[in-house]
Order: structure tokens, then sequence, then C-alpha cells
């Protein structure tokens, strides 16, 4: 995909601060979603950054996570330098980490470095498609001095995710301008902007040179900006100025009022696994659906995800449901309410002194 390669090294920031709730009861704040194995191979962090791969040595990889999961974090990664850990003093959406990972390149390596943002809890199916499709965006990002973002065909009008209304392609490459970045629409645009063909999902992966998205947070951040500077000359702890981040996502802060963002459309198997029902295809076959447990019986039922190692499972008459069993709790829900989880979860913390999440 890519027709030449950057001028700067590329270099990748791994998200890996997020909590996984919706993949309760198996994720938990110690042990989150990105350092589980949903099929008994590598976890899903230790794949994020084994696929960056030679496109990114580990040298070159930052990983941002929190207090709680630093731990389980730098155990499944040996090969990243310990320096390379970067550690929120508490989580504030994605806006601040990004933020600090652009500083950070910056003073590694200078403002026209090339930095890389991707998830550490999605499946990618094709690994060296994805790494052309990254170099590919370091180039346009580079080239057009914005930021290039991975665009993903939609097959379903999937309202947690960003639309990327499709324009003009960009001189000869893969690149495409984006006219509109749309965080989050209502079901009926989803629907619509499905049917129409001129729109991509945001697969939350961005390419950009640092010095353009600390400008980008000078013009739509600029309390950030003026935090995240002081950290760059040194004249600020990171405890410090943390609580001067704004706390929002960096589609929202950014993204959706950024002129001149470009994509690249690609086809590389990808999934965010968000809910237990997008992960059903990592599971294997079972009787009444997909999922691992000792045994599965299935009577009259389909559609059905289990997760339970350690447990002889039953299904009679039912259909799409998960079920998921830990040593300290067990979740039964129907296969379509998996964005509702957290209401599971706040709930447990309002009325147990010690919930198991």
């Amino acid at each position: 995909m890519p027709t030449s390669e950057p001028a700067q090294e590329l270099w990748a920031l791994v998200m890996a601060g997020g909590r996984g709730a919706r993949f309760w009861p198996l994720s938990r704040r110690a042990l989150p979603k990105q350092c589980l194995s949903l099929d008994g191979g590598p976890t899903l962090i230790q794949r994020a950054v084994e696929r960056l791969s030679p496109l990114v040595p580990p040298e070159r990889v930052l990983v941002v996570t929190g207090p709680d999961m630093a731990d389980a974090v730098r155990s499944q990664l040996p090969d990243v330098p310990p320096e390379n850990l970067l550690i929120e003093p508490r989580a504030r959406n994605t806006s601040p980490c990004i933020g600090w990972g652009a500083v950070e390149v910056a003073r590694r390596a200078g403002e026209a470095a090339v930095l890389a943002v991707v998830p550490s809890d999605h499946v990618v199916a094709d690994p060296a498609a994805l790494r052309d499709a990254l170099a590919a965006a370091a180039v346009a990002a580079e080239k057009g001095s914005t930021v290039a973002t991975l665009g993903i065909r939609p097959d379903r009008p999937e309202t947690g995710y960003g639309y990327l209304e499709v324009g003009e392609p960009v001189a000869d490459g893969p690149a495409r301008r984006v006219q509109q970045f749309t965080e989050k629409p209502d079901e009926a645009t989803a629907t619509a902007w499905l049917a129409a063909g001129q729109h991509l999902w945001n697969a939350g992966m961005f390419v950009f040179p640092v010095g353009v998205m600390r400008a980008a947070f000078a013009e739509h951040l600029p309390r950030s900006a003026a935090a995240l500077e002081r950290l760059y000359a040194g004249t600020a702890q990171l405890d410090e100025i943390w609580g001067e981040l704004e706390a929002i996502s960096i589609d929202y802060a950014i993204m959706e009022r950024m002129d001149g963002l470009l994509t690249i459309p690609c086809d590389v198997g990808w999934s965010d696994v968000g809910t237990w029902h997008s992960a059903a295809p990592l599971l294997p076959p079972a009787p009444g659906g997909r999922g691992l447990a000792r045994h599965i019986t299935a009577v009259d039922a389909s559609g059905c995800v289990v997760h339970a190692p350690r447990k002889v499972v039953a299904l009679l008459g039912v259909d799409d449901l998960v079920v998921v069993d830990t040593p300290d709790a067990l979740l039964v829900m129907c296969r379509h309410r998996g964005q509702d989880v957290r209401q599971v979860i706040a709930d447990l913390e309002s009325r147990l002194p010690a919930p198991p999440t």
C-alpha cells in the first residue's frame, strides 16, 4: 500500500489505560481486557505490540496505562524498555494520554517525528496489511502536515464508533480527504450512512507528526496545551499538571474540529472486540454457539457465547445468551446487551462493600 517511506522514523503510542468494563467479569482493574487472552494465545496487548514490528521496533513503542494495570502490562511486554511505560496518575480519557505521548516523542526525537496511536485491545487478522496502512498514513500525514486515520469499511450501523465521510483522493497514494468526522451518530444516521457507502469507521488509529498534534492542542485545547508545554520544558512534573488536562476524548476534542484530516481506507480484519458479542468470532465453535468451557451441552439452544473454562455449562431452550464465569462472579445476559455491562458494574459498586470489579 505505501508508495514510499516516511522521512522520519515512526514511533507508536499504545493506549492501554482502559478498564475494559464491557468484558466484566473477566476484565478487572488489575487485569484489564488488554491483558487477557480470549483464545488461549498471546494477550491482546502482546499482539498489539508484536504486530507493529518491524515497522516500529519495541524501543520506539510507548505504552500508556494506569497505576492499577502497570504491573500486569509491564510483565507482559518484557521487550519494551521500562522507560517507555508511561503511567497516568489517573484516567482522564484519550486526549491527555495522546498529548503526553506527543510531548514525550517530541522530547526524545524532535518535532518532526511521526507518531502512530494504536489501541491495545483490538484484534487485527492481517498484521502485515495493518503495517502497510500505518506506513501509508505516516507518509500522507508527513507530506500534508496533518493527521491521518485508518478507516474501516462498515458492515453494520454501529452507533459506538466514529464515522469518516470520505472525500477526494490525495495525490497518487491511498489517502483520501475526510469531509467530516462524526463521533457516535444515532442509529438512524448510521443506517443511512451504511446504505450510502460514503463513510468509514474510525478504527481509533491515528498517525501524525508530533508537532502537528501539539499545534492542534494549542488551537482546540489551549489549557491542556499550556500544561503539556510545561511538562515538555521540564518546568512541571506530571502529577502537577495532570489535573489541568481536559478529560475529553481526542475524537470530540480535536478530530471532529480539525481541518485537513486524511484517512487511509484499509481492510485489515479489524475488530474492537468491545463486547462479548463482538468477541464471539474469536472463540471456538461449541454446542449452542461459541465458547470455552470444561464441557458445553446444548439442547434447543443457539447463538450463545460462553466463557467458563472451569465449568460444565448446560444450555437448555435459550438463544443469544452470554454466560461468563469467574471464581467470584457470574454474568448471564442477552448477547446484544453488551454495551450495558457498565450499568451492572455501577450497581455493584453502589451496593457491595467490595464488589468484584
